[in-house]
């Protein structure tokens, strides 16, 4: 029996969700090398992120259990990659300091800020599912609201101090968000895995 967790409707969310990431990815990753932002940078590649964990989901909605699980445990992993890339980022950028377009990063982040909180909002529903990849999708897409607030703040405090560390200090954060996820996101697909043994 289809499940409302298996249905079409679920499936037009992901699918909507996953565009959207992909969408924005492209636009935010070329502002932040435009201006050389690490907080853009960072949550560029999470949309990146967003998008693929929200094509896996896609694909593997109609699996068993244990299948699901397997699939949450490596999105797991996955949602650790934007923290990796911001720390390598961020390394980088303290070579130089030189702040980031404040106005620039401001808008852009408040573009990133309206399709995330749409994304949330239409993944919202299914945040309280037992399976992991949707907890994974709605995790994800909470995470990147409070980043992209975050970073709206970053720009602001740019505009009045000129200084590198407000990006810098708000894209180290948006690495915490993504270890927290994950280590969530974890958890849920262990219980799974383990529910679903003989």
């Amino acid at each position: 029996m289809t499940t409302t967790e298996d249905g079409p409707e679920l499936r037009r969310v992901v699918r909507s969700v996953a565009l959207l990431n992909l969408a924005y990815f492209g636009v935010e990753f070329a502002v932040a090398l435009g201006i050389g932002s690490v907080s853009l940078i960072a949550d560029s590649v999470d949309f990146l992120e967003d998008a693929s964990v929200n094509l896996l989901i896609l694909v593997a909605l109609g699996w068993s259990l244990r299948r699901r699980a397997r699939v949450g445990m490596v999105l797991a992993g996955l949602l650790l990659v934007p923290g990796l890339t911001t720390l390598w980022i961020a390394w980088d950028k303290l070579t130089t300091l030189a702040p980031p377009q404040p106005v620039t990063l401001t808008l852009t982040a408040a573009g990133a800020l309206a399709v995330n909180l749409g994304c949330a909002l239409m993944l919202a529903r299914y945040r309280h599912h037992t399976s992991s990849l949707t907890r994974a999708a709605f995790l994800s897409a909470r995470n990147d609201v409070l980043a992209n607030v975050a970073i709206i703040a970053a720009g602001l405090a740019t505009l009045l101090v000129e200084s590198a560390w407000p990006d810098l200090i708000v894209g180290l954060a948006i690495a915490l968000l993504n270890v927290d996820a994950a280590r969530e996101v974890y958890r849920a697909a262990r219980a799974e895995h383990l529910a679903a043994l003989p």
